[in-house]
């Protein structure tokens, strides 16, 4: 059976009503949902650090190792090739052997310097690491702290939020589906998501611009389905209101 203009009216400001219930229940949590999902980026993005850091660290401990046995294997050379000066036979063997001890001695150069290095960054890297380190724990009794309070607001509030959801589900099957497009467009346009609402002090309570006096009027009369000319809100009388919500209570 067809609708009138009235019926149509009702349905929408009862769905109106039930999804602004909804919505306060959600503004009661805040920004919760998003701090914590915030914090918990943060976190993935402070272990992928450390842990990157972390590797960094153990290759450049690892390189100290390796220069540190090369230097060994230098002496070892060094020592065996000072040996072999007591047997040289001529000059150019003495040469030979010389070069070999300096090119040993070089290397263990090249190696000490290599590890200062490595010593110098690692001590630069271990301080990031730990500044890091402190920065996740910090994060994670934040994230600890705000998901026990959404869990206790949820808590609270989460039955009662099924429930009106629930109605708003019937609700919506009391409208036709080119209104409930328009209603939702409306819903989505505005952060206070309203899409009807009602005359107040002549004026729209959506934007607050004030409705000319025949508009009002025919408003009032329920014939046609109205919207306000500044924000194109659905408007209904402070009458039709007042019969929804008797009968909500009801």
């Amino acid at each position: 059976m067809e609708q009138t203009v009235e019926q149509k009216l009702k349905a929408l400001w009862r769905l109106q009503t039930i999804h602004t219930k909804i919505d306060r229940i959600r503004q009661v949590r805040g920004e919760l949902p998003m701090e914590v999902s915030d914090l918990e980026d943060e976190i993935a993005g402070l272990e992928t650090r450390i842990e990157k850091i972390r590797s960094e660290l153990d290759e450049m401990e690892d390189s100290i190792v390796n220069r540190r046995n090369m230097i060994t294997d230098a002496q070892a050379a060094i020592k065996k090739y000072e040996g072999q000066l007591n047997d040289v036979k001529n000059n150019r063997e003495y040469d030979a052997i010389t070069k070999e001890i300096e090119i040993q001695g070089l290397d263990i150069q090249v190696s000490e310097k290599k590890i200062r290095e490595f010593e110098f960054e690692i001590k630069n890297k271990t301080e990031v690491y730990e500044s890091t380190l402190a920065t996740l724990e910090s994060a994670k009794r934040d994230l600890e702290v705000k998901k026990g309070e959404l869990d206790t607001i949820t808590a609270e509030t989460q039955k009662e939020e099924d429930d009106l959801l629930n109605q708003a589900e019937d609700a919506d099957k009391d409208i036709e589906e080119r209104l409930i497009r328009v209603y939702r467009r409306l819903r989505t346009t505005y952060k206070n998501g309203l899409a009807v609402v009602s005359i107040d002090r002549d004026s729209c309570s959506g934007c607050h611009n004030k409705i000319p006096p025949q508009m009002q009027l025919e408003i009032r009369q329920r014939k046609k389905i109205i919207v306000c000319e500044h924000c194109g809100r659905i408007l209904v009388d402070e009458a039709l209101v007042q019969e929804v919500e008797s009968s909500l209570v009801a």
